[in-house]
């Protein structure tokens, strides 16, 4: 789903019940309206930083609008 280390640490959760039903509810909403971030860059932090050069991590929410 990454690409990089992130595929193995998240493998559990990405392979869970809950978030399958996100995915498929993203799906839905990306196709009806507009959602943002786009849909290629919605992990791209991840995809971008391989998990072994995290150092630490910042959560909060982009202010896209």
């Amino acid at each position: 789903m990454f690409g990089n280390d992130w595929d193995k640490v998240l493998q559990e959760e990405t392979e869970a019940e809950y978030f399958n039903k996100i995915r498929y509810t993203l799906a839905a909403e990306y196709k009806t309206q507009t959602v943002f971030p786009p849909k290629e860059d919605l992990f791209s932090a991840l995809k971008l930083t391989p998990y072994h050069q995290v150092k630490a991590v910042i959560i909060g929410q982009d202010p896209y609008h």
